[in-house]
């Protein structure tokens, strides 16, 4: 346990020798998971959400999101944007993605009203700092600004498949 604490606080202190560490530890998928969880549940609590069948399909749907972003950033960053000596996997990518989320903890501080849109801001922007340093890591990337590209790339490509499919959906619910 004392192990996994440390990977956390090391994770939300940008700690690059960190990511490498879990990019190789074939052993650290369930931690990542875990850090995601505790995230999302972190955010569900955080946010005042409403009952525990919220809390649940919240965390489904974090565990979801971050398998769907990891190999959304292993089609990007190693077909799309790979630099030469860039090799990576899923798995590596899950693991280091997984940690990424460790900043996210704070928003747990949202249960208090007048905190909870600082303490979200905070955890997104250390959360998006976090995730560049993870990818170039995983990707074993040179540049810091690729890592950038691949992570907004990423972003822009999840609005538009969600945008378009909340459309084939019936779009948003009418007021």
């Amino acid at each position: 346990m004392e192990r996994f604490v440390n990977r956390i606080i090391r994770a939300a202190k940008l700690d690059s020798s960190l990511y490498e560490e879990v990019e190789a530890d074939t052993e650290a998928m369930g931690q990542a998971m875990a850090v995601v969880v505790l995230s999302s549940v972190a955010a569900g609590i955080g946010s005042a959400m409403q009952g525990v069948g919220a809390l649940f399909l919240g965390t489904v749907l974090s565990l979801v999101g971050w398998y769907i972003w990891a190999y959304l950033i292993y089609l990007i960053g190693t077909k799309l944007l790979p630099e030469p000596q860039t090799k990576s996997d899923p798995k590596e990518l899950l693991r280091t993605i997984g940690f990424s989320s460790s900043p996210g903890l704070i928003r747990i501080l949202g249960i208090i009203p007048p905190l909870r849109s600082i303490a979200f801001s905070i955890a997104s922007i250390w959360m998006i700092i976090a995730m560049v340093i993870a990818i170039r890591q995983a990707l074993d990337y040179k540049s810091t600004t690729r890592a950038i590209g691949v992570v907004f790339i990423g972003w822009f490509v999840q609005i538009v498949f969600f945008t378009l499919l909340i459309h084939l959906i019936g779009g948003h619910p009418k007021s």
